[in-house]
């Protein structure tokens, strides 16, 4: 008896042990948790001093103000009518800004974005005569990316860049040859004739394809007049200036699509005679992505602490 007395005791010792164990490790856990809040949370105050400190409205000596445009044109980019031409306001409206510097590395994209683009660097150049924008192409400038180029006051290129390409495509697949091979049926069900307009999956209708041809048309006439207001005189009478050809830098040069070779360091340098660069382009502040990232560190911080949680706990943190 007195054995199995000991044992008992032996055994509750050791579950008390055990919950106090576990008990201590919860707290420490907690702990972590509570110190990686306080240290995301200074992380955040510190980070959106940075960015006060880092904007362009807080600078007060004479500067080129600079724009970047990359990549392919179309809402909800880097390169949408909003950021670009949020950034352009910003530039121009700079007291301290002596010109502006569109830099373009872009394929082109919507005509829509492009056209907004286009429309607010008129409208803001006529506002602000005395400060010029000048576009400086570095890889390409074509399609979309001239459309906007065509709106500044003179466009620097480098020899090698990529300019032009001033025309309209409008391409897709027709997929009803393999339809037939694999046995798919298409069943099409629209009101009005041509609401299944170039369906990819349907043959193709005479109609559609010529009305899509004419539409292309009347896009391509449109951006044709931007470049001819934009380049004036400067256009050389070349017939493929407008067939879709994409240029040297040094080609487009002798075209008119382009004034003179130069960067953005010669252009604020030596045109504009403003050698400091300051960046107007509208971007995530450091505070807005260091905040995105809080949540992955809690994710796994929490993780960490908790693992007890498992793989079904993982959706919250995902």
């Amino acid at each position: 008896m007195s054995e199995e007395n000991n044992q008992w005791e032996r055994k509750l010792l050791e579950k008390l042990a055990s919950e106090s164990l576990v008990e201590q490790r919860r707290k420490r856990r907690w702990g972590i948790f509570f110190k990686l809040i306080g240290v995301a949370y200074v992380g955040i105050l510190i980070a959106s001093v940075m960015g006060l400190a880092s904007a362009p409205g807080l600078e007060v000596s004479r500067h080129t103000a600079l724009v970047n445009l990359d990549g392919v044109i179309a809402t909800d980019t880097l390169a949408s009518a909003d950021r670009i031409n949020s950034s352009l306001r910003a530039a121009f409206e700079s007291e301290q800004s002596v010109g502006v510097i569109l830099r373009i590395n872009s394929p082109g994209g919507s005509p829509v974005q492009a056209g907004l683009i286009n429309d607010e660097i008129e409208r803001l150049r006529a506002k602000y005569p005395a400060k010029p924008l000048y576009a400086v192409v570095e890889e390409v400038c074509a399609s979309g990316g001239y459309y906007i180029a065509a709106a500044a006051d003179k466009i620097y290129v480098d020899k090698a860049s990529l300019v032009g390409s001033i025309g309209v495509v409008m391409n897709g697949f027709g997929f009803t040859g393999t339809m037939e091979k694999l046995g798919v049926e298409r069943r099409l069900i629209t009101a009005g004739e041509n609401k299944g307009f170039l369906d990819p999956f349907s043959a193709a209708d005479p109609y559609q394809t010529e009305f899509a041809k004419q539409m292309a048309e009347e896009i391509h006439q449109q951006f044709i007049a931007v470049v001819k207001e934009g380049r004036g005189d400067k256009l050389s009478n070349n017939p493929e200036l407008f067939s879709g050809l994409v240029w040297t830098g040094a080609k487009s040069v002798e075209l008119g699509l382009a004034d003179e070779l130069g960067s953005i360091d010669t252009v604020a340098r030596d045109v504009l005679k403003a050698e400091e660069i300051l960046d107007y382009t509208e971007q995530d502040s450091f505070a807005e992505r260091f905040a995105q990232r809080v949540g992955v560190v809690f994710g796994m911080g929490i993780r960490s602490a908790f693992p007890e949680f498992g793989t079904s706990q993982r959706v919250g943190f995902q």
